[in-house]
């Protein structure tokens, strides 16, 4: 007779190994990643206790645990983010730093596009998602994504024009001479995606960032940023031509690591919806470290 729907699959183990090992070779209907999507999200215990680890050791005997399909752990998405509003047609998202917005050839399903997908997934397993812009790896704050391909097309058909507000808070390296200002150039990026100002005008793509000191110390400076453009990392290369990095960012010249990220964060994205019309405003409070360093 078959456990309930709603019991954990329990296994136990018969030889020495290592726990993804072990699940691998036991759920034989799951891919790697399904099975890696698993530890991630905390739906494995081992011994009662959970594990998220995959190379937790196992010992003959020991009883493996997963929770079922409908089990909150298989989409705990709140230990990775926050969802910040959901309707039909959009999901907006303030993204920790440190997690990837979509998949690379190294990681897979420890990003928010996966995250979310397993979210929208929970109604109806054929529910698509689709990424609408993205924040970097370690870029924290406000993301939104579309849940279906008409307002995705529509979003980025027509982004420039939809957005009416794109506001960040940076904790920048030493006292700005200038509490204000906006920074125009030309952006161009090399084979090795590493992105610089062009020598003269028109050479690139041009890009506006406009900054004010908030707070100041004898070591940082923290920045109430808004772009008049949305370039590839045009904040982090304008605060390096300012001469104060971003904090964190060794790519463009930083020299000190407080927190041990990329002190960058999105905000503020206000946005005009591209049907009704309505205006939509997104925020997200500046991290508490970036303040605490002042």
């Amino acid at each position: 007779m078959k456990p309930p729907k709603n019991c954990p699959q329990e296994y136990t183990v018969d030889k020495p190994a290592g726990l993804l090992e072990f699940l691998l070779r036991t759920m034989t209907g799951m891919s790697r990643n399904s099975v890696k999507s698993l530890l991630t999200r905390g739906a494995v215990s081992v011994g009662g206790k959970t594990a998220t680890k995959h190379d937790t050791p196992l010992l003959p005997g020991v009883t493996v645990s997963v929770a079922p399909p409908d089990d909150p752990r298989h989409i705990d998405i709140a230990k990775h983010l926050r969802i910040i509003y959901e309707d039909e047609e959009l999901i907006a998202i303030d993204k920790p730093a440190g997690l990837l917005a979509i998949a690379t050839d190294r990681e897979k399903t420890e990003t928010a596009y996966h995250l979310l997908t397993e979210h929208v997934r929970r109604e109806n397993n054929k529910s698509r998602l689709f990424v609408v812009h993205r924040l970097d790896k370690d870029t924290s704050g406000v993301m939104i994504a579309a849940k279906n391909e008409r307002i995705k097309l529509a979003l980025q058909d027509q982004w420039n024009t939809l957005v009416q507000t794109r506001g960040y808070t940076a904790v920048s390296e030493g006292v700005f001479r200038e509490k204000s200002g906006t920074v125009t150039s030309w952006l161009k990026e090399t084979k090795t995606h590493f992105v610089y100002s062009g020598s003269r005008p028109g050479d690139g793509r041009e890009a506006v960032t406009s900054y004010e000191v908030i707070r100041e110390s004898a070591a940082y400076s923290l920045l109430g940023i808004t772009l008049g453009t949305g370039r590839k990392n045009q904040i982090r290369v304008h605060m390096s031509d300012l001469g104060h990095p971003v904090a964190g960012d060794k790519k463009y010249g930083a020299r000190t690591d407080p927190l041990g990220r990329l002190c960058l964060h999105a905000g503020l994205l206000e946005i005009r919806h591209p049907f009704s019309e309505r205006l939509l405003v997104f925020q997200s409070d500046t991290p508490k470290d970036f303040l605490a360093l002042f």
